[in-house]
């Protein structure tokens, strides 16, 4: 997220739950726009960046049965869309991160 001064970040129980979203059957791109779409409705910064890693036990389970995948989605929203200096900032950021998976 970006706000007025720099950025904002919003980690696991911090501020914002993504449970309501993700209890619902839904696919996951949809809920990652959805989430992106909330934080921007109620915060309203200049730009909105999401990132969904999520492990999908119909994968596991059953037909691919490979046991450590996952996918992930993004959204991007105002300032993460708009400039690209932006967006690849917040990228190289969460890839700094490593993968959760």
């Amino acid at each position: 997220m970006v706000c007025a001064d720099s950025y904002c970040n919003l980690q696991r129980g911090n501020v914002f739950s993504v449970d309501a979203f993700a209890r619902r059957l839904q696919i996951q791109e949809r809920l990652t726009q959805e989430v992106a779409q909330t934080i921007q409705e109620i915060i309203d910064p200049l730009g909105v960046g999401v990132i969904c890693e999520a492990r999908h036990f119909c994968m596991m389970m059953r037909g691919v049965e490979k046991q450590h995948s996952g996918a992930m989605t993004s959204a991007m929203l105002g300032a993460f869309r708009a400039r690209k200096k932006t967006r690849d900032e917040f990228l190289a950021l969460v890839n700094h991160r490593g993968n959760g998976f």
